[in-house]
């Protein structure tokens, strides 16, 4: 790809410094600085340690570098976590914003609302147009762009991973060599799998390229991606199976993964844990790329006109199986920390959660009103984390009354949503027990298990320490139960890159005409009035265009779309 063929060695120092790995001249013989190559500079099996390591958490999560030096995530916040997974909880209206940067305002604004009494009140920008009018390579230049950020950061990760796998035959490994390799390379194929769901997730179309520093034009669609990454995660399973030296593992492992981030859930993982955490991607891959609408309270409800299709009986037993082997309470899974210093999110800047942190007339994310909607009545998690000491007021749907509170202040216990203190709050950089445990909560639910489903829920919320009553055996409905499902996931994976998702196959931001919308909402009036009854009619794109800084310099030549057809 034209827009992603990054010179990754010269992060690898980079990487070194910012994550606390030991020093270049210890781990690279480097050759000539002027004419960095990677045969010549990363010829050591510590030198190929750390460009696995950059690859990831530099090139992929913490301001990747393009090809003419700069930082892509270099915004108001400045990792992958802080800018695309913004537009994530923008868009499934988590929270709001009225910074003019990179579209924040106006990515996340539906069509129109309907207050409770009647009144429409309608967008005059709505989404689509924003997207299509801005996806334009000058555009990215003036940091307008909301398409291209995802798209390289990701792409930006599987690259560096291609380079990684392109080297290990080469390395001399010390202990056991193939136990070694093999801790690599399942790394790599993980990432990489990571990567291809990122992309399949949200673009219509895109590129499956597994070498490294090439281009191709072949596009295919976002269910082909999705299928690349089931590969790569199913390689990484299989890999993981070869290893036969755990110590090997354990040590190689162990420097891959920054030492921030082994602390918490965080960790250097099991073979097996780590098979779990796949077994949980893989159904995310399922559930998020299918609809499974659920609007007005309607479990049969029908979205008429979408870029992907329903979820089956089938689809769901496929959830079913994968999720019964996922991610347990007590596995470690992967995660980030902020530090002070030397790390690949900062602490109030690095996650879309610590740039919420703070007084709600000041900071840059706000908590929306359609958000804290969802906790039931004495949640320990609302009273624990939120402040409704200041209301923010901004015309149409932005308007707070609420205020994220710095987790550091939470009672043991209770989850904590975010702080901007150092070290405080972890970010969830995959898959989670509450995912794992909420998807067979959903699957069960759908497949008729309704008690079975709802005792899924009740754990989770044990595990966060929400304190409310249990909803299991109370006698829910399949469409209760679904009310009592789709309000915690909302609630529980808060600022995961998940919400989207959710409110894209659950059909919220379908157009009303197609069967979607958002109905049941609180909305806060500038002068304050609290309408409860809203109805939103979202209508934003399911899929977005492939931004054009990669389809203009690299157009298709396969004849697959690299613009969503259905908008």
């Amino acid at each position: 790809m034209k827009l992603n063929s990054y010179k990754f060695l010269y992060t690898a120092c980079l990487t070194a410094l910012l994550l606390g790995a030991v020093s270049c001249k210890e781990q690279l013989d480097v050759g000539n600085p002027n004419a960095p190559t990677y045969d010549a500079n990363v010829n050591t099996e510590t030198g190929l340690i750390n460009l696995a390591q950059g690859a990831v958490y530099i090139n992929g999560f913490g301001n990747a570098i393009t090809s003419s030096g700069s930082t892509v995530d270099a915004w108001l916040g400045d990792s992958y976590f802080s800018l695309p997974w913004g537009y994530s909880a923008l868009m499934a209206d988590m929270v709001g914003a009225d910074a003019s940067n990179n579209q924040v305002t106006t990515i996340g604004q539906p069509d129109y609302i309907i207050l409770d009494d009647g009144t429409k009140v309608t967008n005059p920008a709505p989404q689509v147009g924003i997207i299509r009018s801005y996806n334009s390579r000058a555009a990215t230049g003036a940091g307008n762009n909301p398409l291209y950020y995802q798209w390289t950061n990701m792409y930006s990760l599987n690259n560096g991973c291609n380079q990684v796998l392109k080297l290990i035959d080469g390395i001399k490994f010390s202990g056991d060599a193939a136990s070694r390799a093999n801790t690599i390379k399942a790394w790599c194929y993980w990432w990489k799998g990571y990567a291809y769901a990122s992309i399949g997730s949200m673009y219509y179309s895109g590129l499956i390229n597994d070498n490294a520093a090439t281009t191709n034009g072949s596009y295919v669609l976002h269910d082909a991606i999705i299928n690349q990454s089931n590969t790569n995660f199913n390689l990484a399973a299989t890999t993981l199976s070869a290893i036969t030296s755990t110590t090997d593992y354990q040590a190689v492992l162990g420097a891959l993964i920054p030492s921030t981030s082994q602390v918490g859930r965080g960790g250097v993982l099991t073979v097996d844990m780590w098979k779990r955490n796949i077994n949980t991607m893989l159904a995310r891959n399922i559930l998020v790329n299918k609809l499974a609408p659920f609007v007005n309270g309607n479990p049969n409800a029908t979205i008429s006109k979408s870029s992907t299709t329903a979820m089956t009986t089938a689809d769901w037993n496929s959830v079913l199986t994968l999720v019964t082997n996922g991610i347990q309470q007590s596995d470690l899974i992967f995660t980030g920390r902020s530090a002070a210093n030397n790390s690949f999110i900062s602490p109030g800047g690095g996650t879309v959660s610590s740039l919420a942190v703070g007084t709600n007339t000041s900071t840059t994310f706000r908590i929306s009103e359609r958000f804290i909607q969802n906790f039931n009545a004495g949640d320990k998690r609302l009273s624990s984390n939120f402040s409704m000491a200041t209301t923010y007021k901004n015309n149409y749907i932005y308007t707070t009354r609420y205020s994220l509170l710095d987790a550091s202040t939470v009672p043991a216990g209770v989850y904590g949503y975010g702080s901007r203190s150092a070290g405080v709050s972890e970010l969830v950089i995959a898959g989670s027990y509450e995912e794992n445990a909420l998807m067979l909560a959903e699957a069960n639910i759908r497949l008729g298990n309704v008690e079975a489903g709802l005792a899924f829920v009740d754990a989770e919320r044990t595990y966060q320490g929400a304190g409310v009553a249990a909803v299991a055996g109370t006698g829910l409905t399949q469409a209760k139960a679904l009310t009592e499902l789709t309000k915690e996931r909302r609630v529980a994976l808060f600022s995961r890159g998940l919400s989207y998702y959710d409110s894209r196959r659950w059909g919220w931001t379908y157009d009303i005409s197609t069967g979607g919308g958002s109905y049941g909402n609180t909305v806060v009036t500038t002068a304050g009035t609290v309408n409860k009854n809203v109805t939103i009619n979202y209508n934003f794109m399911d899929y977005w265009d492939v931004p054009a800084d990669e389809a203009v310099l690299n157009p298709s030549t396969s004849g697959v779309a690299t613009q969503n057809p259905n908008y």
